[in-house]
C-alpha cells in the first residue's frame, strides 16, 4: 500500500479521535439547550472548573490558599494527603452537582419565562464568574492531571501497522489517551440516549424541552429537571476536562475549547445528542485531512484554526438546523 495513502489513513484516524474530544464538550451544550432552550456559554468554563477541582482534590490542595495566605500572613498550600483518582473524580462530580443546585436556585429560578437572550447573557456572566472563582480557589498556574490513563503512542499498533507500508513508514501513531477518550465518549453517549429514551426522568426531560408550560401542567417540576440537566452537563464537563486536561495540562486556555464546540453544534444540530458526536467527527476528520492535503502543501499550514468555522458557515447557509437538528417552523 502506498505510504501517502497510509499517512492519509493515519491522519483520518487521528481526526476521528480529535473529533470525539470536541464532541465531549458539545454534549454539554446539547443537554442544556434541549431541556431549557438556553445556549450555555459557560460550558467550556465548566470543563475548566471541573478539571481544576479534580486536580485540587487529588493533590490535597487547600482551596483559596492564596487568599488565606495574603489575608492572614500564613504559608499553607496543601493538606498533606493525596486522594486516589477514582475517589477524587467522585468528589469532583459531587461538586458539579452542588454547582447545578446553586445555579438553579440563585440564577435560573429568577429567570423563568424570560427571553432566551436574557438567559444567554446570564450564562456569559456565569462563565466569567466561574473563571475568576476558579482562579481564586485553585490558582492560575498550569497543573498536571493524572488519573491513571495511559498516554503516548501505542507501540503495539505501530508494530502491527508498520508492515503495511514500505521504507519511511513506521506505523500508525495513535495516542492511547485518545483511544480511551473515544471509549468513554461512546459509553457516555449510549448511556445518555438510553436515559433519555427509556427512563421516566428522561421522558420528563424531553417533555420540558418540547413545551415548558405543558410539562408544568402535568406535574413535571421544571426546577428539578433543570438541576438534573445541569448536573449531567456538569458530569459531561468533568469527563471533557479530564480528557483535555490529561492531554494538554489543566490551564485557563482550556475554557476556549468551547469555541471549537460551536462548529460541532452547527453541523450536528443544537438539539441532537448523536448529532454532537457526528458533528465532532466531521470537524475532527475534516480539519486534519484539509491540513494534510491542502493546508500544509499549498497554504502554509495552520488551517486547523479556521477550517471548522468555514465549514460551519457553509452548513448555516444550506442547512441552518444542522444534520440532526429539529427544523423550526413558525406560523405567522
Amino acid at each position: 500500500m502506498p505510504n501517502q495513502l497510509l499517512f492519509a489513513i493515519e491522519v483520518t484516524i487521528n481526526g476521528l479521535m480529535a473529533g470525539v474530544m470536541y464532541s465531549l464538550v458539545a454534549l454539554g451544550f446539547v443537554l442544556i439547550f434541549k431541556a431549557s432552550g438556553i445556549f450555555n456559554y459557560a460550558q467550556g468554563v465548566m470543563a475548566l472548573f471541573a478539571a481544576l477541582t479534580l486536580v485540587g482534590i487529588q493533590n490535597g490542595q487547600v482551596p483559596f490558599s492564596h487568599l488565606i495566605n495574603a489575608v492572614f500572613g500564613t504559608d499553607i498550600h496543601h493538606f498533606g494527603w493525596h486522594v486516589p483518582a477514582f475517589l477524587a473524580i467522585l468528589l469532583a462530580a459531587g461538586v458539579m452537582v452542588l454547582f447545578a443546585i446553586i445555579v438553579e436556585r440563585y440564577i435560573l429560578k429568577h429567570l423563568v419565562n424570560q427571553e432566551p437572550i436574557i438567559l444567554f447573557m446570564a450564562t456569559i456572566g456565569l462563565a466569567y464568574f466561574m473563571e475568576g472563582f476558579g482562579d481564586l480557589m485553585w490558582g492560575s498556574e498550569i497543573k498536571k492531571l493524572d488519573v491513571g490513563l495511559p498516554q503516548g503512542g501505542s507501540l503495539w499498533l505501530e508494530a502491527k501497522s508498520k508492515v503495511l507500508g514500505g521504507d519511511g513508514f513506521y506505523g500508525f501513531y495513535i495516542d492511547k489517551l485518545d483511544i480511551w477518550a473515544t471509549f468513554f465518549a461512546a459509553v457516555l453517549v449510549i448511556s445518555l440516549v438510553l436515559f433519555s429514551q427509556y427512563t421516566k426522568t428522561g421522558r420528563a426531560l424531553r417533555a420540558v424541552a418540547d413545551d415548558h408550560q405543558a410539562a408544568l401542567s402535568v406535574g413535571i417540576s421544571l426546577r428539578a429537571i433543570w438541576v438534573i440537566v445541569w448536573s449531567i452537563a456538569g458530569f459531561v464537563a468533568l469527563v471533557a476536562g479530564i480528557m483535555w486536561g490529561a492531554k494538554s495540562g489543566v490551564q485557563f486556555s482550556l475554557s476556549l475549547i468551547a469555541l471549537k464546540a460551536l462548529p460541532v453544534l452547527m453541523l450536528g444540530g443544537f438539539t441532537s445528542i448523536p448529532g454532537a458526536i457526528v458533528g465532532g467527527l466531521i470537524i475532527g476528520v475534516g480539519e486534519k485531512l484539509f491540513e494534510f492535503l491542502i493546508g500544509a502543501p499549498f497554504l502554509g499550514g495552520a488551517t486547523e484554526n479556521w477550517f471548522a468555522y468555514m465549514l460551519a458557515l457553509v452548513f448555516l447557509v444550506f442547512r441552518p438546523q444542522g444534520l440532526f437538528g429539529d427544523k423550526i417552523i413558525e406560523r405567522v
